[in-house]
């Protein structure tokens, strides 16, 4: 055999090769496709479903949502063999109002939980049993307080009027300039809960817009959190030991967190601060040493100032986007507001009164709920109501995005923008299960600041409906963002016009 005969040989059986692993692929496939829906992934052989993952990583709470409605609410994902990552997702109701309510106790944060937000340290958010008993009877506490709608109410309408009036104006002066009203509603929640929590308004809502790290580590947060579910726990720690990718940006988010809050934990005001509060009981309960002190109010604040500022700032963007697109839902609010205050302030009361408002800013919860997953491992093994086995710290995601966009649970017309779904027939506002709308979670961990995100909300939506006509700008993108936290990717870019002086 000369050598020419030789690399034909070599290039045949190459080819042969090739095409008989191609035919293999395509059997396998057509095998596992067999008697499933045309949306689930594949489970191929060592990679599980991860390609599908990737592939729909840029969309991953639409095609989640799509495979959850298909599929009966409920889907295990496979991962990669040996890598420990299998999922069970979620959005079925009777499972959400098993795990987080009548089975509480059976579902706790859990080490894997800690483990992947590690970012939020002993915060509520991921305490467990005696330690989050000890944050939500100081937070309750501090939220019924005699005095703290009056601080509140004084907050946030000062901030309405020595930071949000100021910055559209500016924006409304004739030259058609572009404005990213998230950015404007991340900054507004950033001040208020600062001025709560720290005694301290770090006035990031200007008309130069001056970048503060700790405020946009924020939104940088939310995406790499994401990533280290579907992420190999080797993977990731590799990248945080390297300092690179993700991790990188987790780390400089973590840093800017520390570098704004550890300087105003002994600045506050005395006994009107929530982190005196939090001081009086760490020390009452004898939960550590003097130094571990300044450590638990620093995870204290930065959970506290989660929940303030993105619940907030996420609701109301995409509740201006929605009206922007529903001009009828618009002006059904303007007339509420005339209706009831015109241009005046009105208190925490007084917003009740704002019913209209009220269902607009639920269905934008539903549709875009802040918190998009909730991530969950029973203690003991499991049987969910919908018959699915989850074994001891076996993984549960609870998709509550996916919850507002089912068919089977809020009807054909799901994905429509109806603020009158949430209206009773005698006007008032309509109740629904916090199993069916878990915007705010649901069970022992209901949000225990709701009613003051609604009352903020309230105020800044009904300033801004009351003083300016807002316009999508023509063009520009705004979907969700791939990330825990649901904002819009690109920002939501208006131009404004004045509507009453």
């Amino acid at each position: 055999m000369d050598i020419h005969d030789y690399y034909n040989h070599q290039y045949f059986l190459f080819l042969f090769l090739f095409l008989f692993l191609l035919l293999l692929v395509y059997l396998f496939r057509l095998a596992d496709r067999r008697g499933k829906k045309p949306c689930e992934p594949t489970n191929w052989p060592v990679l599980g479903m991860l390609p599908a993952i990737i592939l729909n990583l840029h969309r991953a709470h639409d095609y989640l949502t799509q495979i959850l409605n298909d599929c009966g609410g409920t889907y295990l994902f496979k991962g990669p063999s040996l890598c420990n990552i299998d999922m069970l997702f979620t959005s079925d109701p009777a499972n959400i109002h098993h795990v987080l309510s009548r089975n509480f106790s059976n579902y706790p944060k859990g080490p894997e939980f800690r483990i992947i937000f590690d970012i939020l340290g002993d915060g509520i958010f991921s305490a467990d049993f005696e330690l989050w008993e000890i944050h939500r009877k100081t937070t309750l506490a501090l939220l019924t307080h005699a005095g703290f709608n009056a601080r509140l109410e004084s907050t946030v309408w000062g901030k309405v009027e020595t930071g949000l009036f100021p910055v559209l104006d500016h924006f409304c002066g004739g030259m058609g300039l572009d404005l990213d009203l998230q950015d404007v509603f991340q900054r507004f929640t950033f001040d208020n809960i600062c001025k709560l929590v720290l005694d301290h308004d770090p006035c990031s809502l200007r008309v130069d817009m001056p970048y503060l790290p700790c405020e946009k580590a924020f939104s940088d947060v939310a995406e790499p959190l994401l990533h280290r579910h579907v992420t190999p726990r080797g993977v990731w720690k590799l990248l945080r030991l390297l300092n690179v990718g993700s991790e990188r940006k987790l780390l400089k988010c973590s840093r800017a967190f520390t570098e704004f809050i550890y300087p105003h934990l002994n600045s506050g005001g005395g006994g009107a601060s929530m982190l005196r509060a939090f001081e009086r009981v760490y020390r009452e309960e004898e939960m550590g040493s003097t130094d571990g002190l300044r450590d638990f109010l620093k995870d204290t604040s930065l959970n506290l100032m989660f929940a303030g500022r993105d619940t907030t700032s996420t609701c109301l963007t995409w509740l201006f986007w929605l009206i922007a697109q529903n001009p009828v839902s618009e002006r059904k609010i303007l007339e509420e507001i005339e209706d009831e205050f015109g241009k005046k302030c009105f208190t925490t009361q007084d917003s009740q009164k704002l019913v209209y408002l009220h269902g607009a800013l639920c269905e934008s919860l539903r549709l875009f709920p802040p918190v998009a997953l909730e991530h969950k491992a029973p203690v003991s093994p499991d049987v969910l109501p919908s018959g699915h086995y989850l074994p001891r710290n076996g993984k549960l995601i609870i998709s509550f995005y996916s919850v507002g966009r089912m068919e089977s649970v809020w009807g054909q017309d799901c994905l429509e923008f109806k603020p009158e779904r949430w209206i009773t027939r005698k006007g008032g506002v309509r109740h629904e299960a916090s199993y069916k709308f878990p915007a705010f979670n649901a069970g022992p961990r209901t949000c225990l600041g709701k009613e003051m995100a609604f009352v903020q909300m309230k105020m800044v939506a009904a300033a801004i409906i009351y003083h300016y006509h807002v316009e999508l700008v023509e063009g520009h993108p705004v979907v969700p963002r791939d990330s825990i936290i649901l904002q819009a990717k690109h920002g939501l870019k208006v131009t404004l016009s004045k509507r009453n002086s």
